[in-house]
């Protein structure tokens, strides 16, 4: 945890100092309210301290202009005799609590640890909001596997930047995370980027933040992801994807463990641990004067390369269980169920988009499989959906003719022998077990297999009525 403590009394500083770092927490010391604020505008706290009475700018000033600048960050009052009102006043401007002088050394921790823990799950939570947060742990019994487990539990601890290779996938995300979750600074923000996905426009905005008036639409201030992770982990996935002009910022970062906001003056400290992520070959790509040499090396420190899933087909059963349970989640169905005969099976396919592939398959193989238990024909059914060959019901429901169908151009393509996709395959066996059941959604949910919530979801996916 870091902590800003502003106070004009050297002495008063210097106690809460030694008292929060005995427990393990950072300290910046602030001796008025300007420099308070020179603080908070370069760097990322957990808690502020404010003193009420302060030269040049008061900590009640202080204390508005973090909620003016829309700073997360939680503030504790600190008061003198006779301030009570004032301290009141604050409370009501959006400080978290206040402390009387004299105060208690227990008091005073106690409510530090308290507040400024509020202070970093709301960071992390902001974080979650904005990166799209995964769930999920490292699944695997293969060799290969657990050497991978091991290795992590080996650079877990270290602030090395770290590049994870790998086919689209395998789950280069997951293993990001738990690289996080074994360090030290699991309780620190996970902060995800999709480089590829960002529009090349707006990925420094994204990355560094911008102050207000930095640009034509910049209302407000924005922090940064850089910023946001704090001493966490910040996760550039598809780093492949990232321009060389964005490159050549980024190393500099990387060199310097600084940054600044666009339109900022200040410099910021870079707390967090960078890893990084890639699908491409990213020695073929500095050959091609794609990907710069010298970042490259500052981000291939340590290397972890995740298996493709073809490479360690004894662990698909486990995986399998794994995404079944987040699929019910999803779907909501009761409890999943897989058949071995079923796991034989799809220990045959290719796989070439690894487990993400896995868990679509499983996914649709469960609107197939009945009483929630899916058996070879389930995957079957979703090969033949695929290919258009016969039998693409995969359940023992008749065929219908092209009145029950959704679409009667899906009718023609059948008669001509072309594939239709799985999505409009679902479609057309909803569409007719509706039809066959006079539109009761509870009996062709029965018909079909699978529950009644989960027949409404895909009825309003598919634009059934």
């Amino acid at each position: 945890m870091k902590i800003l403590i502003a106070d004009d009394e050297p002495n008063i500083r210097e106690t809460i100092r030694r008292l929060l770092e005995l427990e393990g927490m950072e300290t910046v010391g602030a001796e008025n309210g300007a420099e308070a604020k020179k603080r908070l505008a370069e760097e990322a706290f957990d808690l502020a301290l404010l003193d009420l009475k302060m030269p040049l700018v008061s900590g009640q000033e202080v204390l508005e202009w973090i909620v003016a600048e829309g700073l997360s960050l939680p503030v504790i009052m600190i008061s003198a005799h006779g301030e009570i009102s004032d301290a009141v006043r604050a409370l009501k401007a959006g400080a978290k609590d206040f402390l009387e002088k004299p105060f208690d050394a227990d008091e005073l921790i106690a409510k530090a640890k308290e507040v400024a823990g509020d202070g970093r799950r709301l960071r992390a939570q902001e974080a979650a909001v904005r990166t799209a947060e995964k769930h999920g742990g490292l699944v695997g019994e293969h060799p290969r596997m657990r050497e991978l487990g091991a290795f992590i539990d080996r650079i877990a601890g270290a602030p090395t930047t770290v590049l994870v290779t790998g086919e689209s996938g395998t789950g280069k995300e997951v293993i990001a995370r738990e690289i996080h979750a074994r360090s030290p600074r699991a309780d620190e923000p996970f902060v995800a980027v999709n480089v590829g996905a960002l529009p090349e426009s707006l990925i420094e905005s994204e990355l560094f933040g911008y102050e207000k008036g930095a640009f034509t639409s910049a209302a407000s201030r924005k922090i940064g992801l850089c910023e946001l992770a704090g001493s966490g982990t910040l996760f550039l996935d598809e780093i492949g994807e990232m321009p060389l002009g964005m490159q050549v910022k980024l190393l500099r970062v990387l060199q310097d463990r600084r940054f600044r906001r666009l339109g900022g003056t200040r410099d910021i400290p870079m707390g967090a641990r960078i890893v990084s992520a890639t699908n491409r070959d990213l020695e073929v790509e500095v050959r091609a004067g794609r990907f710069r040499e010298d970042l490259f090396y500052r981000l291939n420190v340590l290397r972890i390369a995740v298996p493709p899933l073809r490479d360690r087909t004894e662990d698909i059963g486990i995986l399998s269980r794994a995404l079944l349970g987040r699929i019910a989640e999803r779907l909501g169905t009761g409890p999943l169920r897989i058949a071995e005969e079923a796991i034989d099976r799809l220990k045959a396919l290719p796989f070439p988009g690894n487990i993400r592939e896995l868990e679509n398959l499983l996914e649709r193989a469960a609107i197939y499989a009945q009483d929630g238990l899916i058996l070879p024909r389930d995957i079957d059914a979703r090969q033949d959906a695929e290919t258009g060959a016969p039998g693409a019901t995969g359940n023992t429901a008749p065929e219908t003719d092209g009145a029950n169908s959704p679409d009667p151009a899906e009718d023609d393509r059948r008669l001509r022998g072309e594939a239709l996709s799985l999505e409009e395959a679902q479609r057309g066996l909803i569409a007719a077990a509706l039809d066959r059941n006079g539109g009761n959604r509870t009996h062709a949910a029965r018909e079909l297999g699978i529950s009644r919530r989960t027949l409404l979801y895909k009825i309003k996916e598919y634009g059934l009525s």
